[in-house]
């Protein structure tokens, strides 16, 4: 009858250690969200990627809609250089650990 009380006691405190341990392991994590690549560098670039394609396509490439796009581009890449020394490369859809962007990448198509 005592061995069977301790047995219980032993299963009781290692499932409340189990639960207790699992707690602490999800609690502590810290969350993930969309934004939290490099401060949201990848989203940053392929938004102005984008914009300037779509100003290129209204506008034209030589277009001042367009340079203002380009060097939006430009500050987003600069913005990841500063903040996680990479950035990301829209068009090859990597990122880049050197400071090798060509600013006018995107002149002409």
């Amino acid at each position: 009858m005592k061995i069977q009380i301790n047995i219980t006691r032993i299963a009781k405190a290692s499932l409340a250690a189990a639960t207790l341990s699992g707690f602490l392991l999800f609690a502590a994590a810290p969350a993930m969200r969309a934004g939290d690549d490099d401060n949201g560098c990848r989203n940053r670039v392929n938004k102005a990627d984008h914009q300037l394609h779509e100003a290129a396509e209204h506008h034209g490439w030589d277009s001042p809609q367009a340079a203002q796009r380009r060097q939006q581009l430009a500050e987003a890449r600069e913005y990841c250089w500063n903040h996680a020394h990479r950035w990301w490369d829209a068009d090859a859809q990597r990122w880049r650990t050197d400071r090798d962007w060509d600013d006018h990448d995107h002149d002409h198509r």
